[in-house]
């Protein structure tokens, strides 16, 4: 008995959907189940060595690096970047969301997703969507192209008389085609070949007032990386952007 009723509310959604038309999707925007737009300021609480200050050359604890990753990164030469013009190495997105200081994020429209850092003075522009055909290696930027999608959780209840619970959820990013740079100013690359899987969760606000977002980044890179290397950054919601002071990159 109890398999047949269960059988019954399984199929009940689909027998009251027949004979009637889809209901036209939802875009991205206003289908958000969180705000993530506004001005946030990143807060260092655990790898003080790594963000705050420019490490040593050969200081790449904590990253799974491989032999060859290694010997570029016991290569590094920060006067020989700027040279080439490639100062920027260390702020593209397997690494930007760790660099100190505020960023603001927008919608550009109802299916993007607009980030701009003061360090650095970069732009992301997160899609919602299907990614671009396009393959060529003129392509690759700091940035690269990132496709977003929102992951949904907290939809249950809504049955015999339970309230339904409020829709929770985090952005999920996925970033590729990049142009190869560093995981941290002192050298420690990244490859053309990575990728970064990033979840923008945007906590409860605080008894205090305070609204937190962490970002877990997760970078995977078959010509360097070992495994996955991940981290999480915190940032703390600010007011108004007053305080806005984009600066350029810098090598070392």
């Amino acid at each position: 008995m109890f398999a047949i009723a269960a059988g019954l509310l399984a199929a009940t959604p689909l027998v009251a959907q027949r004979g009637r038309s889809q209901a036209p999707a939802v875009p991205p925007r206003a289908a958000a189940p969180v705000d993530l737009t506004g001005y946030w300021i990143s807060i260092v609480t655990e790898d003080w060595r790594w963000r705050m200050v420019t490490p040593a050359k050969g200081d790449y604890d904590s990253v799974p690096l491989n032999a060859a990753a290694r010997r570029a990164a016991d290569g590094w030469d920060p006067k020989q970047d700027d040279a080439a013009g490639e100062s920027c190495r260390s702020y593209g997105a397997p690494a930007i969301m760790r660099v100190p200081g505020r960023i603001h994020i927008m919608w550009d429209n109802e299916t993007t997703l607009h980030i701009d850092t003061e360090a650095g003075t970069q732009t992301r522009i997160l899609r919602f969507g299907p990614p671009s055909q396009s393959s060529s290696s003129a392509d690759a930027t700091w940035q690269g192209q990132s496709i977003a999608q929102w992951e949904v959780g907290g939809r249950g209840g809504g049955m015999f008389g339970v309230a339904q619970a409020k829709p929770t959820g985090a952005l999920r990013v996925v970033t590729t085609r990049l142009r190869p740079g560093y995981l941290r100013k002192n050298g420690v690359p990244y490859s053309a070949n990575a990728t970064v899987t990033e979840y923008f969760n945007a906590l409860p606000r605080e008894e205090n007032g305070d609204t937190w977002l962490v970002v877990t980044t997760v970078v995977t890179d078959p010509q360097f990386l070992n495994g996955r290397f991940i981290t999480s950054s915190h940032f703390k919601k600010l007011p108004d952007g007053n305080a806005w002071h984009p600066t350029p990159c810098r090598s070392s």
